[in-house]
C-alpha cells in the first residue's frame, strides 16, 4: 500500500476504530464494567485493571489496558499465566475463557496506541525473547497492534510460546502487514466474531 491508497486506509481503519470502540463502549462496556468490577473485587484483592507495558508500532511501548485477572503478583510482567496457573483467579479463568478481559483494550484504541484489528501486542519480556527467536520479528511492529488479528483467526492463539508457535504467529502477523486492507480487517473481525461464539478463541 502506497500513496494515496495507504491513506486512504489509514484514515478509514482510524475512523472505524474510533467509531466501533466508542460503540462498544457505550453499549456494553458501560453497563458491563461495573459488573464485572463488583465480581473482581469479591473474588480477590487487588486493582480492578491490570496496566502492563507493551511493545506498539513503531518498537514504542505503551500502557495495554486489562480487567485483572490474576492476583497481584511480582512475577506478571515476566512470567506470563499458563493454562492451569495458580494465580488465576476464579473469576478470572471466566474473563480469560470469555476474552472479557480484553475489552479495556478498547479505551487503548480510542488512545490511538491500539486498532481494533492487529498483530497482538506482545509485553516487553516476550517481544525481546521472539526478536532473539525470530530474524526479523520487529517487522509486525510496522502497524499499530490489535486486539484481535490474523494468526488468532488462524489458530495461533494461547500461552504457547515454543520457536514452531511463535514462528507461524510471526509469519500470519508479516502476511497482515504486507496486505493489510479494509477488507482484510473485516475478514479477521467477522472471523473474530465467529470464534468468540462458537470456541471461545483466546486471543
Amino acid at each position: 500500500m502506497k500513496g494515496k491508497v495507504h491513506k486512504s486506509y489509514l484514515f478509514f481503519k482510524r475512523s472505524f476504530d474510533i467509531i466501533l470502540a466508542i460503540l462498544l463502549i457505550i453499549g456494553v462496556l458501560s453497563w458491563l464494567l461495573p459488573l464485572m468490577a463488583l465480581l473482581i473485587k469479591l473474588d480477590s484483592r487487588g486493582p480492578l485493571f491490570f496496566l502492563q507495558k507493551r511493545i506498539g508500532k513503531g518498537g514504542v511501548a505503551f500502557t495495554c489496558y486489562k480487567l485483572r485477572t490474576m492476583v497481584v503478583n511480582q512475577q506478571a510482567d515476566e512470567c506470563p499465566a499458563s493454562e492451569d496457573d495458580k494465580r488465576i483467579t476464579r473469576f478470572g479463568k471466566l474473563l480469560r475463557k470469555t476474552h472479557l478481559d480484553e475489552l479495556p483494550q478498547l479505551f487503548n484504541v480510542l488512545l490511538g496506541s491500539m486498532s481494533i484489528v492487529g498483530p497482538r501486542p506482545y509485553m516487553l519480556a516476550d517481544s525481546h525473547k521472539f526478536s532473539r527467536m525470530i530474524p526479523g520479528h520487529d517487522y509486525r511492529n510496522f502497524v499499530k497492534p490489535g486486539i484481535t488479528g490474523l494468526a488468532q483467526v488462524k489458530g495461533l492463539h494461547g500461552p504457547k510460546t515454543d520457536f514452531k508457535t511463535i514462528f507461524w504467529r510471526y509469519q500470519w502477523d508479516a502476511f497482515y502487514v504486507r496486505n493489510a486492507d479494509f477488507l482484510l480487517d473485516l475478514g479477521i473481525l467477522r472471523r473474530t466474531i465467529l470464534f468468540f461464539f462458537t470456541q471461545q478463541m483466546p486471543i
